[in-house]
């Protein structure tokens, strides 16, 4: 079996999970975290996992990694894993290398991507769950990657490797046995949004409902610290990832990310919107939480900022300035 670790993921749960198998953790405690981080669909809790570990139709993948040292992930997946989990590395199997006009990561080939995952014992029958180190920033584009490749059985870890580590499950740094399988990809592209679409005239930004899912000083322009220039897309609204998460990295409730989503997109949950971030990796887990609070699936504008200021002639908007054209 092989599990995608992602950083948090959770439902609600009246059936055994993380309680009846923590160690060295106070039960009420586990209760309050495990109800707490439930939530419909996309997530799963350390619990609910354990208990599926063994099942021959489901695999874990992990997905820890760090942009600022491109061999940590694969490190800590080397020095303890989920029992059974593969290693998906956020350069080589979730984004194809950048190039002059696009962002820093771009989607991976989906050929590639196919074979990638079927040689991590993948195919379009398997029930997949992603994680990484905890907040599921990393998890969350293997989450859509494998969506947007056709599968659709995906779920997200809550609480990633820290939430299972809490609960009292052991992990492995054995060298995991995999028999690869055949991917047959059905690319969802109608998931994707492209600059060219952003640059339309007869599209409107504001009309799109574009978010951006960076922090505030980076959406502002107050500091850039990986891009080249600060700053956001002009039109665009900012909703840090980070707000569908608790300090603990665990994910918010449905009632908690509904009140989130109505703040920014109102309370038609069919409304059409966007989510961009830096490099369309954290983006996604803006349109995880989207589902999660019962709106309409964001599609994903890929190349995000890094794609848009490749171009100097695009426009950028910093804080309260206005437009400042580059």
């Amino acid at each position: 079996m092989l599990l995608l670790l992602g950083d948090s993921y959770c439902e609600r749960c009246s059936r055994p999970g993380i309680v009846q198998y923590a160690v060295n953790t106070h039960k009420s405690e586990i209760e309050s975290m495990e109800h707490k981080s439930k939530n419909t669909g996309q997530l799963i809790t350390a619990g609910e996992l354990h208990a599926r570990l063994n099942d021959d139709d489901w695999r874990v993948v992990d997905c820890r990694f760090d942009l600022g040292d491109v061999g940590a992930g694969r490190n800590a997946y080397q020095q303890g894993h989920i029992p059974g989990a593969v290693f998906a590395d956020l350069n080589a199997d979730l984004a194809s290398p950048p190039t002059a006009s696009s962002g820093r990561h771009p989607l991976p080939d989906p050929a590639v991507a196919a074979a990638s995952f079927g040689n991590m014992g993948i195919d379009v029958n398997t029930k997949v769950v992603v994680y990484d180190g905890g907040n599921g920033a990393m998890a969350a584009r293997a989450w859509w990657v494998l969506r947007w490749l056709g599968l659709e059985q995906v779920r997200l870890l809550n609480g990633g490797i820290a939430a299972w580590a809490e609960a009292g499950y052991p992990v492995s740094s054995a060298t995991v046995e995999i028999v690869a399988r055949n991917f047959q990809a059905m690319i969802r592209d109608e998931r994707v949004v492209t600059t060219a679409e952003l640059q339309d005239e007869s599209v409107s930004i504001a009309a799109l409902n574009l978010l951006d899912a960076r922090d505030k000083g980076r959406f502002d322009g107050e500091h850039e610290p990986i891009d080249p220039v600060a700053g956001h897309v002009p039109g665009a609204l900012n909703m840090p990832f980070t707000r569908s998460i608790d300090h603990d990295g665990r994910w918010r409730d449905e009632r908690e990310l509904d009140a989130l989503w109505r703040e920014h997109l109102g309370d038609d949950k069919a409304v059409e919107s966007v989510a961009m971030c830096g490099s369309g990796v954290t983006a996604c887990h803006l349109i995880l939480s989207a589902l999660q609070a019962g709106y309409r699936e964001p599609r994903l504008y890929v190349g995000s900022w890094s794609e848009w200021i490749a171009d100097s002639r695009r426009p950028v908007a910093r804080s309260e300035d206005g437009l400042i054209t580059k």
